[in-house]
């Protein structure tokens, strides 16, 4: 098994509603979100590649689409990086990616989250 991956960035605002009143994050704060989306599969006899890095970068323009310059608050009760990670692989499911296999979301530089469907 070979895995691809593909790389990007989305900008956000969000509050994390569930944590005391004077914890930073109650308030509303914006973050630049790094996502690594990695599909795992064979490689083709006759193409080559595991996926086109085309069919994968326009399927995750369609779910960025409900991310980027948005306020995460509509979208989600609770949107702490664990569960934004989850619900873009089971949009990416949707969309028929078959072989997703892991996304990294970063919140900043040194945190984030690593989720494996």
């Amino acid at each position: 098994m070979t895995s691809i991956f593909l790389e990007d960035s989305f900008d956000a605002a969000h509050r994390l509603p569930h944590v005391p009143p004077e914890h930073k994050c109650a308030r509303l704060h914006g973050h630049t979100y790094r996502i690594r989306i990695e599909v795992t599969g064979p490689v083709g006899g006759h193409t080559g590649w595991v996926m086109d890095y085309a069919d994968l970068r326009k399927v995750w323009r369609e779910v960025k689409y409900y991310l980027d310059h948005r306020d995460l608050n509509v979208h989600f009760a609770n949107p702490t990086c664990e569960i934004i990670a989850i619900w873009i692989a089971e949009k990416l499911k949707e969309l028929k990616i078959a072989g997703l296999s892991r996304i990294e979301l970063r919140e900043t530089e040194h945190c984030g989250v690593v989720y494996v469907p």
